[in-house]
């Protein structure tokens, strides 16, 4: 009888991974670790598979079934299952642009990231830029491109180089590259990365150490993981980079109590001035000549994978995932309750 009134406790919780973009089968890694790492003895965890063909629950003998859209339940073992939250696991459109977000929200349904209005500005690199720099957060000059509403990359002339072209949508650096000359390799630059996103940004580049923080809240208080440094064995922190151990990344950096602070103070800002919740990941280029951290992007849903910054930040604190990925959890059922 405990036995049974324990089990009736526990949280169902949707494990939600895939997505529409190339970013799914990072998705698909980082809901792995996820996955393996929930607390089984404290929730019921159900992974969700959202494709381009369909939204599917699959079970432990890989058999599918269509999640019901209407109220986001499923049939599982001939029962009916409602969720008590969602663990969002899903890097690209649309996990991380808040389209999932808002459909949670007219569900009432709680969710371990950011909310749907964050969500859809950070994944908008542009506009995360212009906020940031409202704020008095140090970030890049940069200029926007919207496909078939310029004549020539001519304006683009006016930047620093070495600059970056990248999607202005989107992450894990698809479509992106580093121009050292305009005249030369500028339009190249540019098509590649809008064969990505009808948006490209073009972003001087800013010498100096990259640097990546993860913050989250737990409790109702913002706090910062261990900094990471990050050096790319590429010319840049590529898609290479990031997934296929193209990088050294020190966790923690080893950098002076100075540098330490400014990183702290500035990603806890940035997660305030954004109204972020759950985990994020904030890059950030360290320009020592104006004693600056520079803030590239928001990353509102961090890869988990084992070989991610986050969970190496997590371990670096000297705690273990299962007890991170709680503290989310808990963090977004209090939100509904």
């Amino acid at each position: 009888m405990l036995l049974h009134s324990f089990a009736a406790m526990k949280k169902k919780i949707a494990l939600v991974t895939g997505g529409y973009s190339g970013e799914a089968v990072i998705s698909y890694r980082s809901a792995k670790t996820i996955y393996n790492h929930l607390d089984k003895e404290r929730y019921d965890v159900y992974t969700i598979d959202v494709t381009p063909a369909g939204w599917f629950y699959e079970d432990e003998s890989g058999s599918k079934t269509a999640v019901n859209k209407n109220d986001f339940s499923i049939i599982a073992k001939g029962q009916k299952i409602n969720f008590d939250a969602v663990f969002i696991g899903m890097h690209g459109t649309p996990g991380e642009d808040g389209k999932l977000q808002g459909y949670f929200d007219m569900l009432n349904l709680p969710y371990t990231s950011c909310n749907a209005a964050t969500s859809a500005l950070t994944f908008n690199k542009r506009y995360t830029t212009a906020v940031a720099a409202a704020a008095g957060i140090p970030v890049a000059q940069s200029i926007l491109f919207i496909k078939g509403q310029f004549s020539n990359p001519d304006e683009a002339l006016r930047l620093k180089y070495p600059v970056f072209v990248k999607p202005n949508n989107g992450g894990s650096s698809i479509g992106m590259s580093k121009v050292n000359k305009a005249s030369e390799e500028l339009g190249t630059a540019l098509e590649k990365a809008f064969k990505e996103d009808n948006q490209v940004l073009v972003e001087e580049m800013i010498q100096g150490r990259e640097f990546t923080v993860g913050v989250f809240k737990a409790e109702g208080t913002v706090q910062v993981l261990p900094i990471t440094e990050v050096v790319a064995h590429n010319e840049f922190f590529d898609f290479e980079a990031k997934y296929e151990g193209k990088s050294s990344e020190t966790t923690p950096a080893n950098i002076n109590g100075e540098w330490k602070e400014v990183l702290e103070k500035t990603a806890a800002k940035i997660y305030t001035v954004f109204n972020c919740s759950g985990v994020v990941r904030i890059d950030f280029i360290y320009n020592e000549k104006e004693n600056k951290a520079f803030m590239l992007e928001i990353n509102t849903i961090p890869g988990q994978s084992d070989a991610s910054v986050v969970p190496q930040q997590v371990r670096a604190k000297g705690w273990n995932l299962t007890d991170f990925y709680t503290k989310l959890v808990e963090e977004a059922l209090k939100r509904r309750d």
